[in-house]
């Protein structure tokens, strides 16, 4: 039927400029997912030992459905936010980009590979760092790792070199390169993996909680490195963290799953602009905290000597508050953070429904 009125004219323009958009980005991009769903098959039993002994001979399955028929592409040299509460989904979607798992149904293109089926082939143009997996080998020193990495992908020596000097630089472990891996911290480890997984210069990096045990220092280190990966081999890096700090100083588009299902995909700045509304500042005070009390702010938890405050930012400026506890107050230590992503998610979520709803 043609569009009765102005509107929908206009409305039905949008649609067909939007489509046009996803299709001449999805014929360039590095990463084609296209209604990926996975249902694992899980059995139940009751606690105790006789359900234990009777699950033996009969089980109780049923299924889980952890990947709920997602799509998405990814352009080469994004650095993407993969985002989501425990549990959300986005293991299991990282774990089939690199080919570890099998999916349910869908279609996955990555380096033009479909991962679980080329695997021998497409693992030369990936790399991959979990956060809290061993992928060094522990009694040796990292150097043998990377020799190993050196002969596994074929890197010529020249190059090999070249590449092991600039990333240990930049990262500031050229020191620890020949300390045995189990005398390392874990903030030196995770640095050395990241070498590691970079060293073949791949097209396509994950990484996982990649500044879990590191300093303040050195996850502005890493965030440098990885910047400048991206910039000088155009490198795509996709990253799963519950750290905003990396999200934000990395990433221009995000990915938010939950629940199995993507609730937003799109820029940064639009989460920014319009769901971290507000602030967490958490106050240890040297003295007694009494008679706080200030607009657009929420005392979450209050003890004798401490107190967490939820600031409206919209509202009143961070800058305010700040001022007003430091005079009010002989702080000890005072912490800013970002609500909980969980919060975030949360708030899209529903924002989501509530669409759904009133259409």
């Amino acid at each position: 039927m043609p569009p009765k009125n102005k509107k929908q004219k206009i409305n039905q323009k949008k649609k067909q400029k939007t489509t046009i958009a996803a299709e001449n980005q999805s014929s360039d991009a590095l990463i084609k997912v296209d209604s990926l769903r996975k249902v694992y098959k899980t059995h139940h039993r009751e606690e105790g030992l006789w359900n234990a002994v009777k699950s033996l001979f009969h089980r109780v399955y049923e299924n889980k459905e952890a990947l709920k028929g997602i799509s998405f592409n990814i352009d080469q040299g994004e650095i993407v936010g993969l985002i989501g509460p425990n549990g959300a989904g986005k293991s299991t979607t990282i774990k089939t980009l690199s080919g570890v798992l099998y999916p349910t149904s869908g279609d996955v293109k990555v380096c033009s590979f479909t991962p679980w089926k080329d695997r021998v082939k497409y693992v030369e143009n990936i790399g991959v760092v979990f956060g809290q997996k061993p992928q060094l080998m522990w009694d040796l020193p990292p150097v043998d790792s990377f020799a190993l990495n050196k002969e596994l992908y074929d890197i010529p020596p020249k190059v090999f070199e070249k590449r092991l000097k600039y990333m240990t630089k930049l990262l500031r472990i050229t020191d620890i390169t020949t300390t045995p891996v189990r005398d390392l911290s874990l903030g030196e480890r995770m640095k050395a993996k990241i070498v590691n997984a970079l060293l073949h210069n791949p097209k396509l990096v994950f990484l996982d909680e990649p500044s879990i045990g590191l300093d303040v220092i050195a996850k502005d280190l890493l965030r440098d490195f990885i910047l400048d990966v991206n910039k000088r081999y155009k490198t795509t890096f996709i990253i799963t963290t519950h750290d905003m700090q990396d999200i934000e100083k990395l990433c221009k588009r995000v990915i938010i799953i939950n629940h199995g299902i993507i609730v937003y995909d799109g820029p940064l700045d639009h989460i920014k602009k319009y769901y971290l509304k507000s602030k967490i500042i958490h106050v240890k005070a040297e003295d007694k905290i009494n008679g706080f009390s200030m607009k657009g702010c929420k005392i979450l938890e209050q003890d004798t000597y401490e107190i967490k405050i939820e600031v409206d930012i919209k509202t009143t400026p961070i800058k305010k508050v700040i001022v007003y506890l430091l005079k009010k107050f002989e702080c000890a230590d005072l912490i800013i953070e970002d609500p909980p992503i969980e919060q975030v998610i949360q708030r899209i979520f529903n924002e989501k429904k509530q669409k759904k709803i009133m259409e």
